[in-house]
C-alpha cells in the first residue's frame, strides 16, 4: 500500500487538477497525459451493468427530485490505458438528459462527463477527503462527492468518486 504521506506533493497536484475542472473525466485525461500513464491519454469507463443502488433520501434531496422521480444508478471504473484511476458511483436524473445521452450511458462505456458535456454542467463539490469514505473501496487515496448541476441549478448527477493509487505513481511507471 502506498503511504499517502510519502505522496503528499503528488496528491496535492492531483487535487488541484481535479479542482480545476467541472468534469472528473477531463481532469483525469489531463492528469493521465501529464503523468504519462498511457498514450494516448484517453479515459474510458468500464460500466458494471449489474450494479444497482437505490438513491438515498439525501441523494434525492441533493438532486432536487421527489421520491417518485426516476433516478438511475451507474457504477464505473475509469481507466487510462489499463490503469484504473477511479471507481465511481453515479446517481443521475435521466429526465434531465437527452435521449441520446441516456442511450449512451445505458449501452456504452462512455464516461458520464463525456456523455453529458454538451449540457455545460458545473460541479459542486460536497466532500473531499484524503483516503477512503464509506462509499469507497480499500486502497482509495482520495474520495470526492459532488453534484453536477445545469446552468439553471438543477442537479443532473450525484457522484461518489474513489481515486486509486495509480494516480500517484511516478510519471511513466506502470
Amino acid at each position: 500500500m502506498l503511504a499517502l504521506s510519502a505522496c503528499a506533493p503528488t496528491l496535492s497536484r492531483f487535487e488541484r487538477t481535479l479542482a480545476a475542472n467541472h468534469s472528473a473525466t477531463a481532469s483525469l485525461s489531463q492528469w493521465c497525459a501529464a503523468r504519462g500513464i498511457a498514450a494516448p491519454p484517453t479515459i474510458s469507463a468500464l460500466a458494471d451493468r449489474s450494479a444497482e443502488e437505490a438513491p438515498s433520501p439525501a441523494t434525492r434531496a441533493a438532486l432536487g427530485v421527489s421520491a417518485e422521480e426516476p433516478v438511475t444508478f451507474r457504477h464505473v471504473r475509469l481507466l487510462c490505458g489499463t490503469a484504473v484511476l477511479s471507481n465511481a458511483k453515479n446517481w443521475y436524473v435521466p429526465a434531465r438528459l437527452t435521449p441520446a445521452m441516456n442511450a449512451a450511458l445505458l449501452t456504452t462505456d462512455t464516461p458520464f462527463g463525456t456523455a453529458v458535456r454538451p449540457l455545460g454542467f458545473r460541479r459542486e463539490r460536497l466532500e473531499s477527503r484524503r483516503g477512503r469514505t464509506a462509499e469507497c473501496p480499500p486502497g482509495t487515496v482520495l474520495s470526492h462527492k459532488a453534484v453536477l448541476r445545469l446552468a439553471d441549478g438543477r442537479g443532473i448527477s450525484l457522484v461518489a468518486e474513489c481515486y486509486t493509487a495509480a494516480n500517484l505513481r511516478k510519471p511513466g511507471a506502470k
